[in-house]
């Protein structure tokens, strides 16, 4: 296993059983200033501690031991998100199909064009910083969330369920002054410039009115 951890650069593991390729693949993707990790097995993988940066696997369907399909499924059960680009070269359609469905980013059959590769390695880092980007967000809005009093939350899931001020306040019992106060504390405390912003950070967080 050939790989470095410094830096905050994405990271692409390689794992594949023959060397050879490997070292092929390894050298191809550092060619255009990527950082590589090459692993023979799948549990080379899992023993290696991985950067906290936007990543992708290239993984080969026939791997000793479990196959890369199964290996793909046993990363999703474990929620280990990278976006994955199999390499094989006995690739049929029931087999890409699966691996697609299990959301593969490519599919490759050796031998491959290096451009194909490398667009399905860009493609695959730009879908997993998307998705960090996204968690980070939702994290941040759960953070915010958990400022409001519980006052504060019943008043936010009544208002983006499409109650009015006066409405609420008739249904919790406050004044419509109040409903009103604990509605603007919650659109600061969440950061929501407007009632519309609010309402879709109410989705994002899969509020109601319960």
């Amino acid at each position: 296993m050939n790989s470095s951890t410094t830096g905050a650069e994405p990271f692409v593991y390689v794992v594949d059983d023959d060397s050879m390729l490997r070292e092929s693949v390894g050298s191809l993707l550092r060619s255009i200033g990527l950082r590589v990790g090459l692993f023979a097995t799948a549990s080379d993988f899992m023993s290696f501690t991985r950067p906290d940066v936007p990543s992708c696997m290239v993984l080969d369907v026939r791997l000793q031991g479990a196959s890369g399909l199964d290996f793909q499924s046993y990363l999703a059960s474990s929620d280990i998100h990278l976006p994955i680009i199999f390499m094989t070269g006995y690739g049929d359609i029931a087999m890409t199909v699966r691996a697609m469905k299990a959301g593969a980013v490519d599919f490759l059959t050796k031998p491959f064009r290096d451009q194909d590769l490398i667009d399905a390695v860009s493609l695959a880092l730009a879908r997993d910083h998307q998705r960090r980007e996204s968690e980070q967000g939702m994290q941040v809005l759960r953070i915010r969330y958990e400022t409001l009093s519980a006052r504060e939350r019943k008043v936010m899931a009544l208002a983006v369920s499409g109650l009015m001020n006066k409405q609420i306040a008739g249904e919790i019992g406050l004044s419509e002054i109040t409903v009103k106060t604990h509605r603007g504390q919650a659109m600061r405390k969440m950061n929501a410039r407007t009632f519309a912003d609010l309402v879709r950070m109410a989705e994002a967080l899969g509020l109601n009115s319960d």
